[in-house]
């Protein structure tokens, strides 16, 4: 099978086209022919060195897939072959072929096309886990997002809106801050001209926002935690910022914040499984009834992987980067 390796760590043009031996199914998996795949930061991160596959997944970039059941542990599963699935995977994304656990596997949303489900597991995965599970946000309670106009952005900003959330982004430009609002962000906060806590507080008439969902870290945690509510909570998933910060841990105590930290790779099926089956009862609906709509930036045929990595980093998008596979 065709398939885009990691030559060696470096720049975009260290991916490479390659040959591969097709996967091996196991107990427990599905086989799928990948019609597309989406482009995450981890990715680039495996790309450069920085973040390695967990032991036994693919060395091959690539966390989530959309494509046709070709083959697998079918019996006792809800798919069959030739269904249309996407898919939260450790690696091998990249590539023609790619096992999947089953439980990790979701049915393509009515309405949606193969290539816009592809966009949805790592970052639909990612928020519910992180802002709804752990940061446990909750009904009349105020969101933060950070990075507004990422994939990550984008899905934080469109579930918590359907469901009924104030949200407030930072981004980048002044352009990005209206694509956010036209998101369902209330307001979209420039972070190179205003300051995110000042606006916050401002729009939450000095309460402060209950949950911030951030993939800065470093000097940021300090001013998130200056704009957090009584009893406000910090999601980390990302350190794009630094991995060190100094912040006051008076505040955390008298105010009874929480900071909490997860990477969702290395997880456990068993933890990835309970979070698709949220989804699924939960968010497919909003995804199949046209509440939240799919946002796609730009699509690269596979063996253009190094052009994508590349767009992602210079962080001019709005959505997702996308793989088109067949």
């Amino acid at each position: 099978m065709r398939a885009i390796e990691i030559t060696q760590p470096g720049p975009a043009d260290v991916l490479k086209l390659c040959e591969r031996p097709m996967p091996v199914v196991k107990a427990g998996e599905l086989l799928i022919k990948v019609h597309a795949a989406g482009i995450n930061r981890p990715d680039v991160f495996q790309r450069q060195g920085s973040y390695a596959p967990p032991p036994g997944a693919s060395d091959l970039p690539g966390l989530e897939v959309a494509g046709e059941v070709v083959d697998g542990d079918l019996a006792g599963s809800p798919f069959k072959k030739g269904d249309l699935v996407c898919a939260l995977v450790q690696g091998g994304g990249y590539a023609e072929y790619c096992v999947a656990p089953v439980p990790q596997c979701l049915p393509v949303p009515k309405g949606w096309s193969v290539l816009e489900a592809a966009s949805l597991p790592e970052n639909y995965f990612t928020v519910w886990s992180n802002v709804f599970d752990r940061a446990r946000l909750s009904a009349g309670e105020t969101l933060l997002v950070q990075g507004g106009t990422s994939g990550i952005g984008v899905t934080a900003i469109q579930l918590a809106a359907a469901m009924g959330h104030r949200v407030f982004a930072t981004a980048g430009s002044d352009d990005k801050a209206r694509a956010c609002e036209a998101l369902g962000a209330e307001r979209g906060i420039n972070y190179k001209t205003e300051d995110f806590a000042a606006v916050a507080k401002a729009l939450t008439s000095e309460r402060g926002v209950d949950v911030i969902l951030d993939m800065v870290g470093g000097d940021y945690l300090p001013r998130e935690i200056s704009c957090l509510a009584d009893d406000g909570r910090i999601g980390l998933i990302a350190l794009l910022g630094g991995a060190k910060s100094t912040i006051d841990l008076g505040q955390v105590l008298r105010r009874r914040l929480s900071i909490s930290g997860s990477t969702l790779r290395p997880r456990p099926v068993a933890f990835k499984a309970a979070i698709a089956a949220q989804l699924r009862q939960r968010v497919w609906p909003m995804l199949e009834a046209g509440r939240i709509k799919p946002v796609i930036y730009r699509t690269f045929p596979l063996e253009q992987a190094g052009q994508a990595h590349a767009l992602m980093e210079a962080s001019t998008h709005v959505g997702k980067i996308m793989l088109q596979v067949v």
